[in-house]
């Protein structure tokens, strides 16, 4: 993958769900909401203040997060769909 997000921005694989079945009910793709649980495979350099100077981000690349329902901008590269957001759209990381 050739992205590199700009400044407090990330890019998030979306992470699969499990399928969990229950009463033998399978719910089609279509119906299926997407994951708010993601991996971060990009990372911005930071976001400048007040006096210009860069702020590192907290998150790193490899981290797990968890997301809104809403959050980011969904994108295609190389076949493969990511989502770019900030990194104040994120709610938590996954230990």
């Amino acid at each position: 993958m050739n992205i590199r997000p700009l400044y407090d921005r990330i890019v998030v694989k979306r992470l699969a769900e499990q399928e969990q079945v229950s009463g033998g009910i399978i719910i089609p793709d279509t119906a299926k909401e997407k994951p708010q649980e993601g991996e971060v495979v990009a990372v911005g350099k930071g976001k400048r203040n007040d006096k210009g100077e860069i702020i590192a981000l907290e998150l790193e690349v490899g981290n797990k997060i968890l997301f809104g329902k809403y959050s980011g901008s969904d994108i295609k590269v190389d076949g493969n769909e990511y989502l770019i957001m900030r990194e104040d759209e994120v709610l938590a990381v996954i230990a």
